[in-house]
């Protein structure tokens, strides 16, 4: 049975790339690429004239059975569009997959564009959190937000320039004004740009100089006193909270476990609270999620 390789591409400078993926995408018999486009370009680079196939968000449910059978012939590398394959990708669903079927599944290591931005941005590395591309409708992205409002580690994120301002008001909404970000723009490209300042000072700069290019945010975490010590919230206080993430669609566990978190109240009690206010609330759902 051939391996699956997972294929570290370079995220705009060509020179970022290992020779153990040069000689991995010369060697297997096929390459899944995101954009079989952006990934020839690549390989023309490099003279490498492994065939390609396309596996991307669109065609992923309906390519998954070639790409297996022909990881029964043989050797696949999967590539992503830059960075690694699997971060914010479907290549995850293919590795999942080729480990279902049996198939030995090998990281080849390169750059990424999280990494990269954390590593250079001066906030604190020691610990983080990775979440993506926050939801694109206003109400999901606040709501995302509020859970990780109390979270001590530094956040990253990816953002698209056109969504760029709307996030950042609504950081500024549910984090406040004076935490840190840096905002990290084409990175290893010609024009790559770090800025750095504080959240409302982000929304400034973005109202006056909309920013291009791929983006990625890394955000100041919550300071410790936030995240460990609240203070005692008062019983209205409690049941507005759990009013406003019951008509947000938060579930009974996530709302109750977020509440107690936030208002010092033990969690028995702000679950009690939520019984008051939802006695149809399906009492098992406390113990079934975590």
């Amino acid at each position: 049975m051939g391996t699956l390789y997972i294929v570290g591409t370079p995220i705009g400078n060509l020179e970022d790339i290992t020779l153990r993926a040069l000689r991995i995408l010369r060697e297997v018999q096929l390459i899944a690429a995101e954009d079989t486009r952006h990934t020839r370009k690549l390989l023309a680079h490099y003279d490498i004239h492994t065939p390609l196939t396309s596996y991307h968000e669109h065609n992923r449910f309906t390519k998954l059975p070639a790409i297996l059978d022909a990881l029964a012939r043989g050797d696949v590398a999967l590539v992503s569009d830059a960075g690694m394959p699997g971060i914010s990708d479907p290549g995850a669903e293919l590795v999942q997959a080729a480990v279902q079927a049996g198939h030995t599944v090998s990281p080849v290591p390169g750059p990424s564009a999280l990494i990269a931005a954390l590593v250079a941005s001066g906030l604190p590395t020691e610990a983080f959190a990775f979440f993506g591309f926050l939801p694109r409708k206003a109400e999901e992205r606040r709501a995302r937000l509020r859970d990780l409002a109390d979270w001590p580690h530094t956040l990253i994120f990816y953002e698209a320039p056109h969504r760029l301002a709307a996030t950042l008001a609504d950081m500024v909404a549910v984090l406040g004004g004076e935490r840190r970000i840096v905002i990290a723009r084409e990175l290893t490209k010609l024009h790559e740009a770090f800025w750095r300042g504080t959240l409302a000072e982000a929304v400034n700069m973005v109202r006056e100089t909309p920013p291009r290019g791929e983006i990625t945010l890394v955000v100041e975490g919550a300071a410790p006193q936030e995240a460990t010590e609240p203070q005692q919230w008062t019983r209205e206080q409690v049941e507005t909270a759990l009013r406003r993430l019951a008509a947000e669609g938060i579930t009974g566990a996530r709302a109750v476990k977020q509440v107690a978190r936030l208002s010092g109240w033990p969690r028995d009690e702000v679950y009690a609270a939520w019984l008051r206010m939802t006695p149809e609330e399906d009492e098992t759902e406390e113990e079934t999620e975590p």
